[in-house]
């Protein structure tokens, strides 16, 4: 076995099937990855709060707790990477994983270098760098503060208030929203978004988009996000 690289993301894997669970683990710490497991959806929840990852690799179907389930848990305590597995690609259950927070999935059985690649890909958002320019500040604003009726974003800071009360949001919908901040009423193509927010230059799955779409709006107010059909989204521009 590979010794895991020093200072390398660590991560959680939750998974029931201990062939599949045992294989996974091998092949992400061959590629240096510290990894812990856990059976259920129960220990992986005791194994997340005695000791946080900084992903959480998480099967759907597991026992005790399944894992849309567990995710909604730890959506409630922490905002860290999530990217669910799973052999079950029906809209409804790529979109109840998604719905519960998760940030990407990935379809089984997957190559280890196509999990590799999703799993640096969701890491690389908690690296946080504000999308393009900021548009012009309010009087009296930060340059760093991006302003639109009273949703404010500190590009610098990388915290989000609505009517100056915080918004916590999950990595993924920051970039999001910083996609839009940096554009009001620009249309975003749901393509651009898997480019700029997920990295992917490929023909992803945009119902990834649609669903991190509607958890942002359900966190900044749904009539910010006005939804072009057939294209995109765009953020509405203040009045």
């Amino acid at each position: 076995m590979t010794a895991p690289v020093p200072g390398a993301p660590r991560i959680l894997l939750v998974e029931d099937d201990e062939v599949i669970r045992e294989a996974t683990q091998l092949a992400l710490e061959r590629y240096g990855f510290p990894v812990e497991t856990a059976a259920d959806g129960l220990e992986g929840l005791e194994r997340f709060r005695a000791a946080p990852p900084d992903l959480l690799l998480l099967d759907v179907m597991l026992p005790l707790l399944d894992g849309v389930g567990l995710c909604r848990r730890i959506r409630e305590e922490s905002q860290l990477p999530i990217l669910m597995m799973s052999a079950r690609t029906e809209p409804i259950d790529v979109i109840s994983g998604l719905e519960a927070g998760a940030d990407d999935y990935v379809v089984k059985p997957f190559e280890t270098a196509v999990l590799v690649a999703r799993i640096r890909t969701v890491l690389r958002r908690t690296g946080l760098q504000p999308a393009g320019p900021a548009p012009a500040a309010a009087p009296g604003a930060g340059a760093g503060l991006r302003v639109i009726e009273d949703l404010e974003v500190d590009t610098e800071a990388l915290e989000v208030r609505v009517a100056g009360k915080p918004v916590p949001l999950t990595p993924t919908e920051l970039r999001l929203l910083l996609e839009f901040t940096a554009a009001p009423g620009v249309l975003m193509e749901r393509q651009t978004l898997l480019e700029r927010v997920w990295d992917y230059s490929w023909g992803a799955d945009s119902r990834v988009v649609d669903v991190h779409v509607q958890r942002l709006r359900a966190k900044i107010g749904a009539a910010r996000i006005e939804t072009v059909r057939g294209f995109g989204y765009k953020l509405r521009r203040t009045t």
